[in-house]
């Protein structure tokens, strides 16, 4: 089974490259060779929650081939995500928060929207019924993905945005080993941390890509970088196996036997078989 994940578009009025970078990631998935059985969108769907960006990431995300599946991050307004993308049946009253069941992976999405702050909240309520969901079945293999992580960087800037709750999660998430990957959007960058007794992975987004200063901890750099996304891969044999893509107008080069890698980067275009 194959996941893309992608993340924090910001969709904004006022600034129509983001929609742009988005609508190219949308192409991306539709034009990979394998296409993926489903997409995750980490949150920060749009900048202001305004009735128009929600109309045009709509619109832009009605161009997938695949199901989407969504949450909501802190620029994000939950009643109106739940209101233009209704979850599964099965979601947690009020919240953007559910189960998709339909695949080999289990996908659990978590609301952690805190109205009115940057930071996100898993509170009782949200925690009680990911347990119940976990109880529910123990045996599957499991993807988590939330908009929030739940490990601090060391970054002033985005650690006084983190999680709250994060540490009954960690506890929750011991018991249940079935949990292979945390997916979280927020940080804008790409980060790897382990978390209980799993993985936790941040996708860089699709708008904006900071890099940390880890020399001085209130420093972020903000760089336009090609949109990029997460590629879920997983099977009974390998597991789950997560990796990195850049979203750029380049062709897919299948390698056939007896290909080199090499041989794409002639200048005339040609490749040879060897």
């Amino acid at each position: 089974m194959q996941v893309v994940q992608l993340s924090d578009p910001h969709i904004d009025y006022r600034f129509p490259q983001k929609a742009a970078a988005f609508a190219r990631a949308v192409a991306h998935v539709n034009t990979m060779p394998a296409l993926p059985d489903a997409v995750i969108l980490t949150g920060d769907c749009t900048e202001h929650a305004r009735p128009d960006e929600y109309a045009l990431f709509r619109e832009l995300l009605g161009a997938l081939r695949v199901p989407a599946f969504l949450v909501p991050g802190n620029h994000d307004d939950r009643a109106a995500l739940l209101d233009r993308f209704p979850p599964p049946p099965g979601y947690l009253p009020g919240f953007m928060q559910y189960a998709a069941e339909d695949f080999p992976l289990r996908l659990i999405g978590l609301d952690t929207h805190r109205p009115g702050h940057g930071g996100g909240e898993l509170d009782g309520t949200r925690l009680d019924w990911l347990e119940a969901r976990l109880r529910e079945a123990p045996g599957r293999p499991t993807l988590l993905f939330m908009h929030h992580p739940p490990v601090r960087t060391g970054l002033d800037v985005l650690d006084g945005m983190d999680l709250r709750g994060r540490e009954a999660l960690c506890d929750l998430l011991l018991e249940h080993p079935q949990v292979l990957r945390v997916a979280a959007g927020h940080l804008h960058m790409s980060l790897t941390a382990r978390f209980a007794h799993t993985t936790v992975m941040t996708c860089p987004g699709t708008d904006a890509t900071l890099h940390p200063d880890l020399q001085r901890a209130a420093l972020l750099v903000v760089q336009r970088q090609p949109p990029m996304c997460l590629l879920h891969h997983w099977t009974p044999e390998t597991g789950l196996n997560s990796f990195t893509q850049v979203i750029a107008p380049a062709p897919w080069h299948p390698l056939f036997d007896g290909e080199r890698w090499h041989d794409f980067d002639r200048p005339n275009g040609a490749h040879a078989a060897h």
